[in-house]
């Protein structure tokens, strides 16, 4: 048996399948004992004292709400059904949900539309299927295939994109800009006590810094492909950048005095936003960038507009 290295993101709004597998005491009690080793139902039912035709109605619900994996195997007489845990982690959570009053327009930029860089080694990039060009080979980002990047990394520099300016094109006064993306540090392998100061500049202003703890690899990333190496970066947190009239912000904590007015959104057709770790800063601990096929969060860059 392959031991479960998955994190299972339960929606209670979606997958009320796998809810209604996990409310019953005798279930759980079969997926703790699944989390331990493979098991048959004739060793499932010995060992919770149930019978045999209980624990198979048990086994064939959490089958069906994909919380166990399944597999025949020969027996002495037939063949019989050995049980797996599939997740090694189970989280429930409500998807987040713009408040019904707020007036925004998105755009979601992939992670290797970037106009400009500038980075040193370790650096690279990989799609959801292979590795793109060399690593630690700055040309490599020039590639075409980096239009399908799902992971950047970098020891240090910078990635800068370009957005469409919606305030401009819809003739209206935003309130507010936010950038949200999923951020690491990088080091060679991981290691979760990493910090590195990873800045952001909007339309070449310098909005702040977010010191990121460290390159998360404790666990497999929710979407991080399977032939991605487990000692390499899994996951980031997922950050958000915002710009008001009082300020700039990181996930509602101020860090800087630049206001929106200061970013002169109305003299310009484009929002450009660059990303990344100075070579003078107090932490050069490196930069991952997750996208889409990578990490926990299925997005790549999402500039959002309030008005």
């Amino acid at each position: 048996m392959k031991e479960a290295e998955k994190l299972v993101l339960v929606n209670p709004l979606e997958d009320i399948d796998k809810i209604k597998a996990l409310a019953s005491e005798p279930r759980i009690n079969i997926l703790n004992l699944l989390r331990q080793k493979a098991l048959n139902v004739n060793e499932i039912a010995e060992a919770l004292q149930l019978p045999q035709s209980t624990v198979a109605t048990h086994i064939s619900i959490l089958e069906n709400a994909a919380l166990i994996n399944t597999e025949a195997q020969k027996a002495k007489k037939g063949s019989q059904k050995l049980c797996s845990c599939a997740f090694n982690e189970l989280l429930i959570k409500f998807p987040e949900t713009a408040k019904p009053d707020e007036n925004f327009i998105d755009v979601e930029m992939p992670i290797g539309i970037f106009t400009d860089y500038e980075v040193t080694a370790p650096c690279g990039l990989c799609s959801a299927e292979r590795i793109i060009g060399y690593l630690d080979m700055p040309d490599a980002f020039l590639n075409p295939e980096r239009m399908k990047a799902g992971l950047l990394w970098c020891g240090s520099g910078t990635f800068e994109y370009k957005f469409p300016n919606n305030a401009k094109n819809t003739a209206r006064i935003p309130k507010k800009i936010e950038f949200s993306m999923e951020l690491s540090s990088e080091v060679p392998g991981t290691n979760s006590v990493w910090p590195s100061d990873i800045t952001m500049w909007i339309n070449n202003i310098e909005i702040g810094t977010w010191v990121s703890p460290g390159d998360f690899g404790d666990k497999r990333g929710i979407l991080t492909p399977d032939w991605w190496k487990l000692e390499g970066s899994q996951y980031g947190l997922l950050k958000h950048w915002s710009v008001s009239s009082e300020g700039s912000f990181i996930d509602g904590v101020k860090i800087s005095d630049v206001t929106l007015e200061d970013l002169q959104l109305a003299e310009h057709h484009s929002v450009r936003m660059k990303i990344g770790v100075k070579e003078n800063a107090a932490n050069v601990g490196g930069m991952n960038i997750f996208g889409r096929g990578f990490g926990n969060y299925d997005q790549g860059i999402i500039l959002r507009m309030f008005f």
